[in-house]
């Protein structure tokens, strides 16, 4: 084995692998932050992507897809071919990255990581073929996330570009779309661009549904829930037949007054 990746951190690991792969990559059992640093990394990658068979844990990676910001992410490279998931019944002790060429073993030291590789060419072929047949009978995960792109694409279709602009810039300034704390929820996010920009209720759960964000019910739930905190308001327009809609309003002045850098930050701020 030799240590040529040593001290590095995991994303400069990742983004070396990409980079050299000649066909296809199986990155075994990783961590939590090698999950979320794949999806950054390859999200951000200039080149054109190799397919990453990922086999992890199925409690983590359900973990770490709670992170709206990250599965959608995850979700675009699925449909670009670049990413596949399943689940891992028997864990090797570290993360692998496996190619053709080459094995690359993830170890972390405290605050250190190293990336501890062999190009054996008789062991690397072996070990490819290993977790390629365990690739094979490995049960698929369904992400339920819809791909980013997608949800981009469709707001600016259904509630308009300046809602789309707001809502990508919302996403831009956190860390995390958990809604637990770290970070307000996709719903709660679409919501309040909704407000921002005064579109119906009716229009932004409907398209909320219809690209997998969430169902009806959870929009309307949510919105009562911010009402009733006086996030966002709301106010009746009839229409020819049927009761009247609702048009939703930016309802505290703090958020009025926020542009969209700050709008995630005051709306945590009020809800924690």
């Amino acid at each position: 084995m030799t240590s040529n990746l040593l001290n590095h951190q995991i994303d400069d690991i990742l983004e070396s692998v990409l980079e050299d792969a000649s066909g296809d990559i199986y990155m075994v059992n990783p961590s939590w932050e090698g999950i979320e640093q794949f999806v950054s990394v390859a999200t951000g990658f200039d080149d054109s992507l190799p397919t990453v068979h990922m086999l992890a844990d199925e409690r983590t990676l359900k973990d770490v897809m709670d992170d709206f910001i990250v599965a959608s992410n995850a979700a675009d490279l699925i449909s670009q071919d670049a990413l596949a998931l399943r689940t891992l019944e028997e864990a090797p002790e570290n993360s692998l990255l496996i190619t053709e060429d080459r094995i690359v073993a993830i170890v972390h030291a405290g605050d250190r990581v190293g990336g501890l590789v062999t190009e054996d060419e008789s062991f690397v072929e072996d070990t490819y073929d290993t977790y390629a047949a365990r690739w094979e009978s490995a049960e698929t995960f369904n992400l339920r996330t819809p791909p980013i792109t997608d949800v981009q694409e469709t707001l600016s279709d259904e509630i308009g570009p300046d809602a789309e602009e707001d809502f990508s810039a919302i996403l831009d300034s956190l860390e995390t779309a958990r809604g637990d704390g770290d970070g307000l929820d996709e719903v709660t996010i679409s919501l309040l661009v909704a407000a921002k920009n005064e579109a119906l209720l009716y229009d932004i759960s409907k398209w909320g549904e219809d690209v997998g964000i969430a169902s009806k019910a959870t929009f309307s739930r949510t919105k009562t829930k911010l009402e009733d905190m006086g996030l966002i308001d709301t106010e009746k327009v009839p229409i020819d037949v049927g009761r009247p809609r609702l048009r939703l309003k930016i309802g505290d002045e703090r958020l009025q007054e926020a542009d969209n850098g700050q709008l995630a930050t005051v709306a945590q701020s009020i809800l924690n």
